[in-house]
């Protein structure tokens, strides 16, 4: 696979060696670059493959921007604003290409960090606690990556688990050219991924770092996913019940979200990207593609905005104006844009409430509605809580979701493992307003170069 190459050349800094000959003055090793086995030698080493995995998830096109951007652009929270910098404009017409730039970084980028959690979890040192953690985490963040490849690049699994998912690559291999193994797989190699890391991880760190509880987070959102919610449930519970983590109120909602460094007091974030004032993508960060002193391309769907109470403080979030004409609704969820930059939220413990909610309904619908207005209640105070049951209940909850994780990046993929139409709003392109249940361009194409490169690799349908 020649874009999977590339990259683990370059992120990894490692070279493959020039080929054996007789001639001694030929056995050079390169000077710029290091074979895996002389680059990873220690704890040490270790240590800063490990932060560069980390450092990587902090690209454009992984979550820097686009995975999180993409998750409420191709759903019904945000649209691009007639006034516009021409970023995602693909996306906000649902009409992207084989040759879409961000579909291809995404896809590189992806298998690029694969391939340093590979080399870290391959790596051939003696055992200490230390490195136990450090391989954990790889397996962790090997799980999270083919999650989001899964989740945009193949059907979901609740409609096929048999169709064509993505390479599974698990060792360096620079002449591999891999097919596409099925979603059912790669789900597999995800949950078995996160079962190895639950059992290597120590300590909880700090929320810029994978857990125990970060990874069975994780693990319940996959699981949800697959539709299997017996063992989502049982995932969410085991962090609800451990009371390690608690729910942010509505009296530090607003400081919450206007502090931009990573926590060390399990206040609501399990997991998060961190950037901050030195490390961090400058005009290009995620903050920067909402807020007005950015490019401030993408407002709040004026449906979504309807939806919140006058006294919910997520309102607070928001800000009414005008862009390009227009009457518009800004989003204010991520405001550091000078100097130490928001750090992205992936796994927080709203979400896992919010998913126990959703596995319970049906089994048990007091649980259900116990774990919903356990967030409800804390965003609303003057709201005195949901007590719906069957599938008004399942509705009360999806909607409590859009309103609690909007600017997340995780409504496309509820509407996709659900199944269910897109109806955006009217400031949407008009052909992009009303997206069915199955639709080609609900997933994102195989990168071209990818096709051209690799004999083995199929294109999705619509491409």
């Amino acid at each position: 696979m020649k874009r999977i190459r590339t990259n683990i050349a370059v992120a990894l800094l490692l070279a493959v060696t020039v080929s054996s000959c007789s001639k001694e003055y030929l056995e050079k090793k390169p000077y710029n670059a290091l074979p895996v086995e002389d680059a990873i030698q220690s704890e040490a080493d270790l240590l800063i493959a490990v932060r560069g995995n980390y450092s990587g998830l902090r690209t454009i096109d992984l979550y820097g921007r686009t995975i999180p951007l993409l998750g409420d652009l191709m759903g019904d929270n945000t649209y691009q604003s007639v006034s516009n910098s021409n970023r995602y404009t693909q996306f906000n017409q649902f009409a992207q290409s084989i040759a879409d730039g961000n579909a291809l970084l995404m896809w590189s980028n992806a298998y690029s960090s694969i391939l340093r959690s590979n080399n870290i979890i391959n790596s051939n040192i003696q055992e200490t606690p230390a490195i136990k953690t450090y391989k954990g985490e790889a397996y962790a963040l090997r799980a999270l990556i083919y999650f989001e490849l899964i989740r945009f690049f193949a059907k979901p699994y609740t409609e096929a688990a048999d169709a064509p998912g993505v390479p599974i690559v698990l060792n360096f291999n620079p002449t591999l050219k891999p097919g596409r193994n099925t979603v059912g797989e790669v789900y597999a190699q995800i949950l078995a991924d996160l079962n190895q890391a639950f059992s290597l991880l120590g300590d909880y760190f700090n929320s810029s770092r994978f857990s125990k509880l970060a990874v069975k987070a994780l693990e319940a959102r996959v699981q949800l996913s697959k539709g299997d919610k017996t063992a989502a449930r049982a995932a969410a519970l085991e962090v609800i019940n451990s009371n390690s983590f608690t729910l942010v109120g509505a009296d530090n909602y607003v400081a919450y979200w206007r502090n931009a460094a990573p926590l060390t007091n399990k206040l609501e974030t399990l997991f998060e990207v961190s950037s901050d004032a030195v490390a961090n993508l400058g005009f290009d960060a995620l903050g920067n593609i909402y807020n007005q002193s950015g490019y401030g391309d993408f407002l709040c769907a004026p449906e979504l905005f309807a939806l919140y109470s006058e006294t919910d403080v997520r309102r607070q979030l928001f800000e009414a104006g005008v862009r390009g004409g227009v009457p518009s609704i800004f989003v204010n969820k991520y405001v550091n844009i000078a100097t130490d930059r928001d750090d992205t939220k992936v796994l927080r413990l709203s979400d896992v409430y919010l998913m126990a909610a959703e596995a319970s309904v049906g089994t048990d619908d007091a649980a259900a509605l116990s774990y919903l207005n356990a967030v409800a209640t804390r965003r609303d105070p003057a709201f005195a809580g949901y007590s719906s049951s069957g599938n008004q209940l399942l509705e009360d909850i999806l909607t409590e979701r859009r309103k609690e994780l909007a600017f997340e990046g995780q409504r496309f993929h509820d509407l996709n493992r659900l199944k269910r139409p897109i109806t955006r709003s009217a400031n949407a392109p008009a052909a992009a307003r009303n997206i069915p249940y199955p639709f080609d361009k609900r997933i994102l194409p195989i990168p071209q170069s990818e096709m051209d490169a690799n004999p083995n690799m199929t294109q999705n349908g619509g491409y």
